[in-house]
């Protein structure tokens, strides 16, 4: 029982990881589309918003990670809540710095116009996630986990 325990726990590692990627593709072929690169540019392009993609998510996922374990307690025992102010400030800090170095990868790479595009369609592609994740019934919504 623990062995299939443990399969069926990478299998779901496995189906999440997949879902992520997918994520990323997706959005991918929005923001290539929407900011009309070229072959030649997407293709100079996607493994540096793939870094990106991935740098973001996982500092994401241990950020969340961190504060879940934080917080698990909460109820019983009092947060440290000056080290959570500071782990929150760092990872600000930690995603601008990710943003500041994806962005001057992307403009060794973009036209100015193309970029200004691209930074655009990004911007309309978070949008559109959080109103479809507000339009969606609270039953439907994801529970934080």
């Amino acid at each position: 029982m623990l062995v299939s325990s443990f399969a069926s726990a990478d299998q779901y590692c496995d189906q999440r990881k997949d879902q992520i990627d997918e994520m990323h593709q997706h959005k991918w072929q929005i923001l290539s589309s929407e900011a009309q690169l070229t072959s030649k540019e997407a293709d100079a392009v996607l493994p540096v918003f793939m870094e990106y993609e991935k740098s973001i998510w996982n500092l994401h996922q241990k950020n969340r990670e961190f504060f879940q374990s934080a917080m698990k307690n909460a109820k019983s025992v009092k947060p440290n809540y000056s080290e959570l102010n500071d782990r929150y400030v760092d990872f600000e800090f930690k995603e601008a710095k990710l943003f500041k170095d994806y962005h001057l990868k992307l403009r060794r790479l973009l036209q100015p116009e193309t970029l200004f595009k691209y930074y655009k369609a990004e911007r309309e592609f978070k949008r559109k996630l959080l109103r479809d994740f507000q339009d969606r019934k609270p039953g439907d919504r994801p529970r934080p986990q």
